[in-house]
């Protein structure tokens, strides 16, 4: 990433502790970027994964939980 480093711990609880959800969840969120959705963060960067990571860091995206 540009800015910096993003640890895993910080993205995995968005996963519902998964990684395979959050893999899902960051190409999903990636995509709707990608085909011009609104950046959640502040000062998107260029590359929709990276934003899509950023946005993830912040707790502004995770994974619904099955009730």
């Amino acid at each position: 990433m540009n800015e910096r480093y993003i640890h895993l711990e910080k993205l995995i609880g968005a996963g519902l502790g998964s990684i395979y959800k959050l893999t899902i969840l960051v190409a999903k969120r990636a995509l709707q970027l990608a085909d011009g959705d609104k950046a959640l963060v502040e000062k998107p960067t260029e590359k929709v994964l990276d934003t899509a990571l950023r946005e993830i860091a912040a707790g502004k995206i995770r994974v619904k939980a099955k009730e």
